[in-house]
């Protein structure tokens, strides 16, 4: 259905583009990857035409429709409401319909012995074919579910659109490409303003969607989700992966051993030939051998390693200690013009632990990691930090307060100077800032650029708590990855807003609900807080009016569909028991497994360290002592977690007992 062919673009000694041709075809779900600046946005806006190429370069089937979302806020017209501008997504079916509303009119003026009476009758006809083709006749409610779905509120509606800020407007162009139903859709980072409830329920919405899709992402679940096939830009060539996301992955891995053998053998064959160049270039008699060998060397096509091959591994320095508690929140509640963001919300945090903090756009999120930054002051209500926390927070107003006059490098070394060059510049490349990057002015650097300085920045400042307020808005899947590695590794605690749930899931154990003014606390990762969340809504009954009781002289029946609800509730109670206790025993077993082996490991030294002739050895006995010494705060930590997770276990059988659960 579409096509590109032979597509090179070129910027000094750049290659953009390589002669890259690749095709999509009908229903094809196809995942567009590469790191930051390899073209990805650039070969969207060509499908979509509005980066012009050469003739025969870009080729589409006739009458396609496309629907495109860059990542640039469109504008839009003002005085039309936002359910209006919505509908203008029918606007060529609403024109069908105006002009069949005037060939109607025409009908009833025109005797049916006019010659024109026959033409105007076949052009109604055309029309309300079309028209039953279209979807016209239910998009009202077309409109509604997807505004409510993409997380507008009823009472938006009748807003002004150009009143809603620039996450909201990117809602709305998103919603009026999907009612659209173009055939094939082009859709550049299209969760970067969603929460996650918005982003679940968009995700089910594309599953459904029969058209073809290319799509950029940097949210690694919403494409391993979604797509089927995944094209790779690299070095200014397409690679096209039958597959997802994490197929793409190992089938690249796969491929990168072969190439990397071919790549070191075609390095090993350069340099034997110019030793031998080098060696010979001067003697008369080898002159014919030295210029056939160079002549060779013209001839091969270079192999090049790709740019994700230079692979960057960070790890947090170890934070400073603090109590076992770290924070402490109790019924503090806050306001905005008379209107509530939260009302009596409670929280404790852990030394070690993770949480995730979660809700919907507007739910007050963002004002929560304010308020335990410091930045806000809560309307009431205590907030009491543990001995010796030290917070470090990343805010998107952290990159406007960079120091514009010092360099990359330089705004990093005055953060801590017990990092060395190496170690800064591991960190920056991390966050996409490679060799003479660092040395760029502050000042000069795009607003993403800034945002991932200042989230460098953070993270380099010691610290034992860390805050963040949605941290990989501006990196791609392979920094979010080395990011997400350093978190799960960091032996201090996290307080997240992430709507990228691949990011944040794998280091998180605990996730804070912000919905309706009040936060639920679930133990478990953001897959758990997904799965209980989704199977208690499945789970809800709709609600009915109390029926009177009747007096008909019937009790035995009266009492036994009492006793058939009973036993009905109390098994719901059991299956709900299980859901909340299952995550909690996971923990519980996991942790008496660890403890038996640590406890195994831990006699294992001590005998080793209770022979005499291993303090000939400093260095094996060094050795050993560090391990014993770590293994001690391993048990420690592995008994606290142990402990803490049986007495959430025995509050929750607590709980169901007294509920009356037999």
């Amino acid at each position: 259905m579409l096509a590109i062919n032979q597509l090179s673009i070129q910027f000094g000694l750049k290659h953009l583009f390589k002669n890259v041709s690749v095709r999509v075809h009908p229903g094809e779900k196809i995942g567009l990857v590469g790191v930051n600046g390899a073209g990805k946005s650039t070969l969207l806006k060509i499908m979509a035409q509005v980066k012009h190429v050469d003739d025969g370069v870009l080729a589409r089937s006739k009458n396609i429709s496309i629907g495109y979302l860059p990542q640039e806020i469109a504008s839009f017209a003002p005085g039309r409401t936002l359910f209006d501008e919505a509908k203008t997504a029918f606007a060529e079916a609403l024109s069908l319909q105006k002009e069949l509303d005037r060939v109607n009119q025409a009908l009833g003026q025109v005797p049916p012995e006019d010659p024109g009476f026959a033409d105007l009758l076949h052009r109604q006809g055309d029309l309300q074919h079309r028209l039953d083709q279209s979807d016209i006749f239910t998009m009202e409610s077309q409109v509604e579910r997807i505004l409510l779905g993409l997380g507008f509120s009823q009472s938006d509606f009748s807003k002004d659109s150009i009143s809603f800020s620039g996450g909201w407007l990117m809602r709305l162009m998103l919603a009026k490409i999907l009612l659209a139903k173009p055939d094939l859709l082009l859709l550049d980072e299209p969760t970067n303003h969603l929460d996650i409830e918005s982003l679940t329920w968009l995700e089910e919405f594309l599953k459904n969607h029969r058209g073809a899709m290319v799509m950029i992402s940097h949210d690694r679940s919403f494409l391993d989700n979604l797509t089927t096939t995944t094209w790779e830009i690299s070095l200014g060539e397409l690679t096209v992966y039958k597959g997802n996301y994490s197929k793409y992955l190992v089938d690249k891995a796969n491929r990168m051993i072969i190439k990397r053998a071919a790549y070191e053998n075609q390095q090993a064959m350069i340099e034997q030939t110019m030793k031998f160049v080098d060696r010979f270039r001067s003697k008369a008699t080898k002159a014919t051998q030295v210029q056939s060998r160079l002549k060779q060397l013209d001839k091969i096509e270079i192999i090049e390693l790709d740019e994700t091959e230079n692979t960057i591994a960070f790890r947090f320095p170890p934070s400073p200690p603090s109590g076992r508690t770290v924070l402490e929140v109790e019924k503090m509640s806050k306001q905005f013009g008379g209107q509530a963001v939260f009302t009596d919300l409670s929280l404790t945090l852990q030394r070690g632990e993770k949480l995730a903090v979660l809700g919907v756009n507007g739910a007050g999120k963002s004002t929560l990691v304010k308020i335990l930054a410091g930045l806000i002051t809560p309307d009431s209500g205590a907030i009491r930090f543990g001995h010796n926390v030290t917070i470090s927070y990343f805010g998107q107003h952290q990159a406007q307060e960079l120091d514009s006059r010092y360099t990359v490098l330089e705004t990093l070394s005055h953060v801590n100077n017990d990092l060395s060059v190496t170690q800064t510049r591991s960190l920056l490349g991390a966050f996409l800032f490679r060799g003479d990057d660092v040395d760029k002015k502050v000042g000069v650097l795009s607003g993403g650029e800034k945002s991932r300085v200042a989230l460098a920045k953070m993270i380099a400042t010691p610290a034992n708590l860390l805050i963040l307020d949605e941290p990989t808005n501006h990196l791609d899947i392979q920094s979010q990855e080395v990011l997400q590695e350093a978190m799960r590794q960091y032996d201090g605690s996290i307080i997240v807003v992430s709507h990228n749930r691949y990011f944040a899931n794998s280091f998180v154990g605990k996730v804070l609900e912000i919905k309706s003014g009040h936060g639920t606390i679930f133990d478990g990762n953001i897959d758990y807080y997904l799965h209980k969340t989704h199977a208690e809504a499945a789970s809800t009954p709709p609600k009915t009016a109390a029926k009177p009781e009747p007096s008909d002289g019937h009790p035995p029946e009266k009492q036994g569909k009492k006793s058939k609800e009973a036993r009905k509730l109390q098994a719901e109670m059991r299956q709900q028991k299980t859901r909340e206790i299952a995550p909690l025993k996971k923990i519980v077993d996991r942790a008496e497994q660890e403890i038996e082996d640590f406890e195994t490991r831990k006699t294992q030294l001590e005998q080793a360290m209770a022979d005499p002739e291993l303090y000939k050895d400093q260095d094996r006995f060094a050795e050993l002592n560090n391990e014993y010494t770590s293994l001690g705060r391993k048990l420690k930590r592995t008994y606290a977690d142990w402990e803490q997770a049986q007495a959430k276990m025995e509050a929750i059988e607590a709980r169901f007992a007294g509920a009356g659960e037999e």
